[in-house]
């Protein structure tokens, strides 16, 4: 008897919110009630002592108790009522109300969603009441509204009202029967806006305003109240999921736009529901390892969450700048950019999964991204914003068919459930995602958040893949993975223009890309070539049509003028070798047409570039790594001609180029653990800076801070 009470008192509690000891009680009367007979059991009951039933103790799932930080994603209405009163007037003379509402557009990626975190602290009484404070803070996609307005006084004029960020600081009390948390909310909102008046005809009497003179007036706080429910269940005993609707009002604001000679007063009223995720930090106070190991991520088996933060610094020092254009590089010029990620993946069915990946970003590259073809930072976009807002990259479907050969292990990770797969197999990948997420990808120089950061490193330079001002689109891949070779093909949408925002939905203009795999061991290391091509068909300018015209008009070369619905192709070589366990090498080549505009990406027709990647393990710090590599880009001849006469590329234009040359670019970054995140120093130094032979050379030093779960 002893032996099996032993083994009872072993068994491991398998019951959420009990505790162990509880457990093996309860094993143990049930094995004193049960034996050959009931004579027996009560004769060993009234052997012993009789005690009152033990109390059990809160798992750490059912005590809401402690720190908790986490993020949301919600949709929001909102409503705004204003009257514009004309200057020295005494009463209003015009008003009206905006609906902010705004559905998710599929080419331009917006609508009225909004992203943000939240942090709070709980605190559950013995009577499971639950009270709490907690603070937030949001940013929307877009919510906002415009409304024409006219008047003799005023002519025409566009009035817009759009929050660029809110948040609230409340209060919390609830009930919480075991895993659940069901609670009442309120206290303060607060929320920054943007005002904007843009005259559209006549002129506006007693101001300045004429026909396209916009005002606008950024940040402009209101303050209110909000009042709110929700359900909050424990998922983990670390992780919490919820459900929340709040409403919040403002009272009225007002603003003046001095040109226009008008004054707006306006209240505000947002409803919201949201979904959020709340990792608890600790109970009495905030856990160290967090600080040191970071975040664990959440994997259910059939629901994972990853995230990510980055921020880059970049900053070029003055350097020879003789004459500048549109889109040169400015000297003495330093720029961040900042964004976090949230990657949610759900198993669908066998082999298939669905994974969303809401993401904030904010800040700028240098010159907002312009003026070197091989630009500096991969993590700057084609559009930028000083406040954070919000937005959807990818949401896509990726189906895995097994075909047997070796199983491989797959670790979990952002976009990637955890388990296995054979060695031949087929791939689907079907919803927007990013081009380059299938095609172009090296083990060394690919990801700007972890490596190297150039353009024409982490992708090759001429690959003009398909793509918004983000770089990403709507498409479908396919993938063939059989013994050692590979095969990849998709067809994908073009943005609406070259360097657009909007992505053209219709498929009228749209890119194919193929490419062929071959993976390798050189000397007992792996390695693999990869050949890339693509070919796209769109609205493009010949770069010879745009000159003629400039030479017949006495204008500067205009592309735009030039379009006309016409294909553009190109192709590309990519190599990485692991030379020993700590060091790989790698290359890439490309070639495009030269002869006509690149549609999303960047201006070069010509690309090599090569590196190598050192892990620290023989100066004793394996988690380092230093990385090298050297490119160097081109342009056709007649590019160079449009360029020289006054073009504008996607990213380059000095208004003139008389002395055309090569763009050579050498980067080198160090990069080192620091607590849970990884900081990366990176300098690069870029000679004839958009093929520009009397501008620079620059330096461009830079630095990164990424951190994951």
């Amino acid at each position: 008897m002893g032996l099996l009470l032993q083994k009872i008192q072993k068994r491991p509690d398998r019951s959420p919110g009990v505790s162990a000891f509880a457990t093996a009680c309860g094993a143990c009367a049930a094995f004193l009630c049960w034996g050959e007979g009931a004579a027996d059991a009560a004769d060993l009951s009234r052997a012993l002592p009789t005690k009152a039933p033990p109390v059990a103790v809160t798992s750490a799932a059912d005590d809401w108790t402690g720190f908790y930080a986490g993020g949301h994603f919600g949709y929001a209405a909102g409503f705004s009522n204003w009257t514009a009163t004309q200057a020295g007037a005494a009463t209003p003379s015009l008003s009206g109300s905006l609906d902010l509402f705004q559905g998710y557009d599929f080419s331009t990626g917006r609508g009225s969603y909004l992203l943000g975190f939240q942090a709070g602290y709980n605190y559950m009484l013995p009577s499971r009441i639950v009270l709490g404070a907690e603070a937030d803070v949001s940013f929307p996609s877009v919510l906002g509204a415009s409304q024409a307005i006219a008047s003799p006084l005023i002519g025409q004029a566009i009035y817009r009202d759009q929050v660029q960020m809110s948040g609230t600081v409340r209060g919390r009390i609830g009930y919480a029967p075991g895993h659940w948390l069901f609670y009442a909310t309120g206290g303060f909102a607060y929320s920054f806006d943007e005002f904007s008046r843009t005259q559209v005809a006549g002129a506006a009497i007693g101001g300045t305003a004429v026909a396209g003179t916009v005002e606008n007036l950024f940040m402009v706080p209101r303050i209110g109240g909000a009042v709110g429910a929700g359900v909050e269940v424990a998922l983990t005993p670390r992780w919490m999921a919820r459900l929340e609707y709040l409403y919040t009002g403002y009272g009225s604001r007002g603003v003046t736009f001095p040109a226009g000679a008008q004054s707006f007063s306006s209240d505000l009223a947002v409803h919201t529901v949201r979904i959020g995720l709340d990792y608890r930090l600790g109970r009495d106070g905030i856990d160290p390892q967090i600080f040191t190991k970071g975040l664990e991520g959440l994997d259910l088996g059939t629901f994972a969450v990853h995230g990510q933060t980055t921020f880059v610094e970049n900053y070029a020092p003055p350097f020879r700048s003789p004459y500048v254009g549109q889109n040169s590089l400015i000297p003495n010029q330093g720029r961040e950019t900042w964004d976090a990620t949230a990657y949610l993946g759900v198993r669908l069915w066998q082999g298939a999964e669905f994974w969303i990946d809401p993401e904030i970003d904010q800040g700028f590259g240098l010159n907002a991204t312009t003026g070197i073809a091989g630009f500096p930072s991969g993590e700057a976009l084609k559009r930028g914003e000083s406040v954070p807002y919000a937005r959807i990259p990818r949401a896509f479907v990726r189906q895995t068919v097994n075909l047997g050969g070796d199983t491989q292990k797959v670790e979990a990770g952002p976009n990637q459930f955890g388990g296995s797969q054979t060695a031949n197999r087929l791939v689907f990948t079907v919803g927007k995602f990013a081009i380059n997420d299938v095609f172009d990808t090296n083990k060394y120089a690919h990801d700007p958040k972890r490596d190297f950061m150039n353009w024409a490193l982490i992708d090759t330079g001429t690959f003009d893949f398909a793509g918004d001002a983000w770089g990403l689109t709507y498409g479908a891949a396919a993938e063939w993975y059989q013994g050692d070779w590979t095969l990849r093909g998709g067809a994908f949408v073009l943005s609406t223009v070259p360097g657009s925002t909007d992505l053209d939905t219709t498929f009228s203009q749209f890119q194919w890309v193929g490419e062929i795999e071959r993976r390798y061991e050189l000397w007992g290391h792996p390695g693999k070539i990869a050949v890339t091509g693509f070919l796209s068909r769109g609205d493009m300018g010949s770069f010879q049509d745009a000159i003629n015209l400039a030479r017949a008009t006495g204008t500067p070369a205009n592309i735009a003028a030039v379009r006309k619905y016409q294909s553009r192709g190109g192709v590309s070589m990519n190599v990485e070798q692991e030379i020993t366990s700590d060091l790989g090498a790698f290359m890439r080549a490309g070639w495009a047409d030269g002869a006509i505009e690149p549609f999303d990406v960047t201006d070069i027709d010509r690309t090599v570039a090569a590196g190598l990647s050192l892990k620290g393990k023989q100066w004793g710090r394996p988690d380092d790594t230093f990385g090298l590599a050297g490119i160097v880009n081109a342009v056709s001849g007649v590019h160079q001609q449009f360029l020289n006469a006054g073009g504008l590329g996607l990213l380059i234009g000095d208004g003139m180029l008389p002395h055309p040359g090569p763009e050579q670019i050498i980067e080198t970054y160090y990069a080192f653990p620091l607590f849970a995140s990884t900081v990366t120093l990176d300098y690069q130094f870029v000679v004839n800076p958009a093929y520009n032979r009397d501008r620079g050379p620059v330096s461009v030093i830079g630095a990164r801070v990424h951190a994951e779960f």
